[in-house]
């Protein structure tokens, strides 16, 4: 074409296309496994399945931000998340998928609840479309859990994963500790987000304020029936260690001279070597510990809730004493003993605050009143249960060469019935936040992925498992958990071809009618042998120390079986409804 001067010549030029950054979108297993991230979560407890499987996908883009632990059981999940938060303070993070992975879930939530362990526990859930369809494995999980849950809640969208994660971490840690339970529907699991990922810790919410700081006026009443007491009487509860206020204790001790118990979780927030600490409270507590309860003048109590195991019979329980009661749950003050100052508030708050007003003090008449039962339980329990004339080993025996052999520093997970009580008793803990058990819900089968999880979160510590022969098999899969992982944790099994502390009962309160107690056990050492782990059995006094030496010498998970006396009883002991200066030395 040609164009002479006078012709204009269009030219048509496109526009420059303008370029949009449109927003990432991540589905909701995504945005959930970045949400625990973000938490610093770095260990999950879980076992896959249908319903939560989406989430495991993820899992597999993370692996190197997250250490994912399969377990054998979902039971086993819970536990092992419980040792770990027990361990580290952190919460504990569980993962399963719907129905009967939700169920079998439901021990282990209901024991962090009643013992404040801190855990969140994230469920897999069918699609929204098909709730309350009975679809396969639907379960009402939030309906189940709605009692031994701080908080639970159902996310039907992707967009809610983000700020419910957030409200359950903060809810589980703070205040008085426990689990929260995130049900998960598929679907949210599924789709995208309609909005760019963002992450926001939750710090406080308008619904639930703990309070940590306790009120002045309730720490200066607190102080002046402290100061005035001429038989003050120390009680340490669980709440100390979840506090971490071990050192203002010792502080507190050491200013006001007054002699210290503890609670069963209450151990070893004060070292036995301690000369004011005078042993442990409640049923199977020792002989001094009970008789004072009903001879002090006040009585302190710190992080701990008065459990009938403790008190005995209400209506003979203390009545002499005045109560200060420290504690951070407010639901607990005068719900079983009345308290005549009580101070709501954190364990460390409150000592903080308390000490300056506290004026020094010694008690040396009164601590030296323990002393003389000391004596009296030394000759008729404790010095037959250390150097036994009896064929057969005694649990004592076990227990004590063990915390010697360890210098009291291992950290000693312990399941429940009478080789839980003897750890208690024989044991002489030095170092805090060494025991770790199941306490208010008394859980058989506890011990063994409790321990597994104390030992992920503590690896450079001993962990030593003790069980009995009828709790060991009770969550004996989890040996499969601690083979594959390879950590040493260490197995003691007390055998005594019984439910010991039912047969206790029955033969003490039921004329020896020992009915469904008695235990044909497998070969313990054949099995663990079958999951890759070593161990073998002590049938005799003169090999106990060289098996303990075994067992601890070992870099691998190891296996004990010591086969201890068939027929051994607890004592002391404060029979079921009797007051606790009754309590019973044989």
């Amino acid at each position: 074409m040609e164009f002479n001067e006078n012709q204009t010549q269009t030219i048509l030029v496109a526009e420059p296309k303008v370029s949009i950054d449109k927003p990432e979108l991540i589905n909701g297993s995504h945005a959930l496994i970045r949400s625990l991230i973000e938490e610093d979560v770095e260990t999950i407890f879980g076992y896959p399945g249908g319903a939560i499987m989406p989430v495991y996908d993820a899992i597999y883009d993370y692996q190197d931000q997250i250490n994912h632990i399969l377990v054998r059981h979902e039971q086993g999940a819970a536990h092992a998340a419980e040792g770990f938060a027990r361990m580290t303070g952190k919460v504990g993070v569980c993962l399963v998928t719907s129905g009967p992975g939700a169920t079998n879930m439901v021990t282990g939530i209901a024991d962090a609840i009643i013992d404040s362990t801190p855990m969140v526990c994230v469920i897999g859930q069918v699609a929204a479309h098909l709730l309350g369809t009975d679809a396969f494995q639907e379960t009402d999980v939030i309906g189940i859990t709605i009692p031994i849950t701080k908080w639970n809640y159902q996310i039907t969208r992707a967009d809610e994963i983000p700020e419910i994660m957030a409200k359950a971490f903060y809810i589980a840690k703070s205040g008085r500790p426990g689990p929260v339970l995130i049900d998960i529907t598929k679907n949210a699991q599924q789709e995208l987000m309609s909005k760019s990922y963002s992450y926001k810790k939750c710090e406080s919410l308008i619904s639930y304020r703990p309070r940590l700081a306790p009120k002045q006026h309730q720490v200066e009443a607190a102080a002046k029936l402290i100061n005035e007491a001429k038989r003050p009487f120390l009680f340490v509860g669980h709440g100390v260690q979840i506090a971490n206020a071990e050192q203002e204790l010792l502080a507190f001790i050491e200013k006001t001279d007054v002699p210290a118990a503890s609670t069963l979780l209450g151990l070893s927030s004060v070292s036995v070597d301690h000369p004011n600490y005078v042993g442990w409270l409640g049923m199977h507590g020792n002989y001094g510990t009970n008789v004072l309860t009903n001879q002090c003048d006040v009585i302190i109590a710190i992080g701990m809730r008065f459990d009938d195991r403790v008190t005995g019979d209400l209506t003979r329980y203390a009545k002499q004493a005045k109560v200060v009661h420290i504690e951070i749950d407010p639901a607990e003050i005068d719900k079983i003993v009345k308290a005549d100052a009580p101070v709501v508030g954190d364990a460390k708050k409150a000592l903080e605050m308390l000490l300056p007003l506290l004026k020094e003090n010694r008690h040396e008449a009164w601590r030296a009143e323990f002393k003389k039962f000391d004596v009296i339980e030394y000759e008729k329990i404790t010095k037959p249960e250390l150097a036994p004339t009896t064929e057969k080993i005694k649990m004592a025996e076990v227990i004590r060469k063990l915390s010697d052999k360890t210098k009291g520093e291992a950290v000693i997970v312990a399941d429940v019935g009478q080789h839980q009580m003897m750890t208690a008793r024989y044991y002489e803990f030095k170092k805090p936040n060494s025991f770790i058990t199941s306490g208010g819900l008394g859980t058989m089968g506890f011990a063994l992925p409790a321990a597994f999880g104390a030992k992920v979160g503590a690896p450079e510590r001993e962990v030593v498992a003790m069980i009995g022969d009828g709790c060991f098999q009770m969550t004996i899969q989890e040996l499969g958990t601690i083979a594959q992982s390879g950590l040493p944790v260490k197995i003691i099994i007390l055998n005594n071809n019984f439910l010991g502390m039912v047969r206790q009962w029955q033969q003490l309160f039921h004329q020896k009618r020992y009915s469904f107690v008695e235990l044909q056990n497998p070969d313990f050492i054949t099995i663990a042998k079958g999951f890759g782990i070593d161990g073998h059995t002590c049938g005799s006094r003169e090999e106990l120390n060289e098996s303990l030496d075994k067992m601890l010498a070992s870099d691998k998970p190891y296996l004990l079986e010591v086969l201890v006396e068939k027929e051994e009883n607890v004592f002391p002991m404060v029979p079921t409804g009797a007051c606790v200066a009754d309590i019973r030395l044989e």
